[in-house]
């Protein structure tokens, strides 16, 4: 659903997935874990995807009414105090989901894998076939214009430092 944004779209991915990692199977040689393996496979399917969907527009559309109420509405933020707080939350969530939009699809990629998804900055290298050491430079620069966009809406950003903070200006 993070590649795809589309229920139907997701659910063509993952099954596709299962189909080509069950005929691709004979052919792991376990040089990386199975898990980055088929993730990378599953990636790739939700790419071609959305290329897909790119390539015909008019038969693959999205229910943006579907997916904007879904965003206004989380459960979890339901227990929040004031409506304040809610409002507040809603900013900061629309401001993230704005920012994530804003990324170039690599950076929004690694930034999904590291931070949401919780793997390692060597699982990402693998699963998209590169050094770790540009993965490590695209998480910094997708969490840096995350918070970039953040401050707009909320003082606190990500949390981090800014470079007049952290030199003490």
């Amino acid at each position: 659903m993070r590649y795809t944004r589309n229920p139907a779209d997701a659910e063509d991915a993952t099954q596709e997935s299962f189909i080509k990692a069950y005929r691709g199977l004979r052919h792991f040689r376990g040089d990386c874990a199975f898990y980055t393996w088929l993730y990378r496979i599953a990636s790739n399917c939700a790419r071609n995807v959305l290329k897909a969907r790119r390539r015909d527009f008019l038969k693959n559309t999205i229910d943006l009414a579907e997916f904007r109420d879904a965003t206004r509405h989380p459960t979890r933020l339901r227990d929040l105090a004031t409506p304040e707080e809610l409002a507040l939350t809603a900013d900061i969530r629309g401001t993230v989901n704005s920012a994530l939009d804003g990324l170039s699809e690599e950076h929004r990629m690694v930034i999904t894998l590291r931070e949401i998804d919780g793997l390692s900055y060597q699982e990402i290298a693998s699963a998209m076939s590169v050094p770790v050491g540009t993965v490590r430079s695209r998480v910094f620069r997708a969490r840096d214009f995350i918070d970039r966009k953040l401050r707009r809406v909320h003082d606190g950003g990500l949390g981090r430092r800014t470079t007049a903070a952290a030199l003490g200006g």
